[in-house]
């Protein structure tokens, strides 16, 4: 691993105008930025792949637009470029998603669209990403001005189709790896071969230059309980990959709907000194999703500065949260986003394991719940306080929803 060499400078250089972002942000930033050693991997410097690199056009846009502009709109996105998937995994939060596919014209829009609505991250997921056919044409819409990330199996994917990505301006790949084991990897996914499906995508992947490469897993409640997670880090590590970016299994279907599957507090805080234990060695980068949510730094984002649109046009707060606001053949992204955000102030812990029990009342076996139904929840849920971030951010406004 390259460690970059003084990225606060090189931040700043890139950046001037982050001086003219009030002091209590920069100083909360550069305190966040000290959880991680930033990577210098081609061109980039990558503090970790849920940011766009810090020295890039996305990173300058993330402080114009959303530092300095106050954009009411979200700064990160998911994008489902397709449901088809040759796995099957029990926790797959798109799964259970049905409908009629938008094609490739309507997915450049949604791009457009969320470009101009602030985003200045991009996450494709699925289903299998790697599927759809025109990925390389709609990466290369999305780069333009946004830090593009890719969420991958590994299935069908051909050094060709690597190289024509990095191309494209992808700048980091997460390969879905979750045990050391084979066997029980591929129990977890449904499909014999997915382990070996998956290292031979992480070969591909690191064989292109400049491509920040990770491994995307979801941790059993089962493995943190009995400290398995180090095991598998040591693991990965072996791999020589960037990143290991990691997610406590979500209750975003049915089966996990039951406290024996959603990690506890203390659980969640074993997984925040695991990473900052590990980032201290200046390795591989540990990237916890938890970490970035927890309420000492951004919270949950769902709905308010982060929001996801599935393969088939609906528009959920976030990729783990199975209810609909709309469909984007029904009403234009922006104004579907606009009613979403008055409903989602964002807090300090993660809204789907905080909240799944409402969900068993109007399931109905019903994923993603109908707009009518997400409303009757929303009237129920009691939205905790801001994370420090936000609490910086809005401390000089009024209000929690501009």
């Amino acid at each position: 691993m390259s460690k970059a060499r003084w990225p606060v400078l090189k931040v700043l250089w890139r950046n001037p105008r982050l001086l003219l972002v009030r002091p209590a942000l920069n100083i909360f930033f550069l305190k966040y930025m000290r959880r991680f050693q930033a990577q210098q991997v081609g061109d980039n410097v990558i503090l970790h792949s849920h940011l766009p690199p810090l020295n890039s056009p996305a990173y300058a846009r993330f402080i114009d637009v959303q530092l300095l502009g106050r954009a009411a709109g979200p700064s990160h996105a998911q994008v489902g470029l397709t449901n088809a998937c040759p796995q099957r995994c029990a926790y797959c939060y798109n799964r259970e998603r049905k409908g009629r596919p938008l094609d490739t014209g309507a997915l450049l829009r949604i791009v457009r669209d969320l470009k101009e609505m602030g985003v200045v991250w991009l996450g494709w997921t699925g289903g299998e990403p790697l599927l759809n056919k025109d990925i390389v044409r709609i990466t290369e819409e999305a780069a333009d001005g946004c830090a593009v990330k890719l969420f991958t199996t590994g299935s069908t994917l051909t050094p060709g189709l690597a190289a024509d990505l990095k191309k494209a301006g992808l700048f980091s790949v997460s390969v879905s790896l979750d045990h050391w084991n084979e066997d029980i990897h591929d129990a977890n996914r449904g499909v014999k071969g997915a382990f070996a499906t998956a290292l031979r995508a992480i070969d591909v992947f690191r064989n292109v230059d400049g491509l920040h490469v990770g491994v995307s897993a979801v941790l059993s409640k089962d493995m943190i309980r009995t400290g398995q997670t180090e095991d598998f880090l040591a693991f990965l590590e072996r791999l020589s990959i960037h990143e290991a970016w990691l997610s406590e299994t979500k209750p975003s279907v049915q089966e996990f709907w039951n406290d024996s599957h959603v990690i506890t507090e203390d659980e969640h805080l074993s997984l925040v000194r695991l990473q900052d234990r590990y980032n201290k060695q200046g390795r591989m980068t540990v990237n916890y999703l938890g970490h970035f949510e927890a309420r000492e730094y951004f919270g949950c984002n769902a709905g308010h500065k982060m929001v996801y649109v599935d393969a088939f046009g609906e528009v959920s707060p976030c990729v783990f949260t199975p209810l609909t606001m709309g469909n984007v053949r029904d009403k234009p992204l922006p104004e579907i986003f606009k009613e979403m955000k008055t409903l989602f102030p964002s807090e300090d812990s993660c809204f789907i394991n905080k909240n799944y029990p409402l969900f068993q009342s109007y399931s109905r076996g019903r994923i993603p719940l109908p707009r009518e139904d997400t409303l009757e929840i929303l009237r129920r849920v009691r939205f905790g306080p801001l994370a420090k971030f936000f609490a910086l951010y809005y401390s000089a406004r009024s209000g929690r929803h501009e």
